[in-house]
């Protein structure tokens, strides 16, 4: 199970400091800061973690309905250009509709792959492209 916390900005900017970027969320660094072990569900290494819980807002649209129907294939490389950033972040589309983000994180939706990579939430569906230049809700 888990719960919602709130913390000020200035507890957010240490953690985020402490954290491990496209590796780490706020609850591992909590977990190794108060030197606790990963949970037993948790029998993945860190760079193989799936996480495919919902951010609230967005719809949330993992990809296995996109492989189904032939719009998107397993092994497809996705792209995210933040301009502002001057930054490319790539994914691969798995066989099951996860993301593999940047090589390392497995991902469950597009929403939460963009959402852990910009810290903020975002709308996954909007932001990743096709090499090919479209986006995933004009597939």
């Amino acid at each position: 199970m888990t719960r919602t916390i709130r913390v000020d900005d200035e507890v957010f900017a240490a953690l985020q400091a402490l954290a491990e970027p496209l590796v780490d969320t706020p609850n591992s660094v909590l977990r190794r800061l108060l030197k606790l072990d990963l949970p037993a569900s948790s029998s993945t290494p860190a760079d193989q973690e799936t996480d495919d819980q919902g951010e609230a807002g967005f719809p949330q649209h993992g990809l296995a309905d996109f492989l189904e129907d032939g719009r998107l294939k397993a092994g497809q490389r996705l792209v995210w250009n933040r301009r502002n950033l001057q930054r490319e972040y790539r994914a691969e589309v798995l066989g099951n509709g996860n993301l593999r983000v940047e090589g390392l994180r497995v991902l469950g939706t597009p929403s939460r792959a963009a959402t852990v990579i910009a810290g903020n939430q975002q709308n996954g569906l909007h932001v990743w492209r096709t090499e090919g230049g479209v986006r995933l809700e004009g597939l």
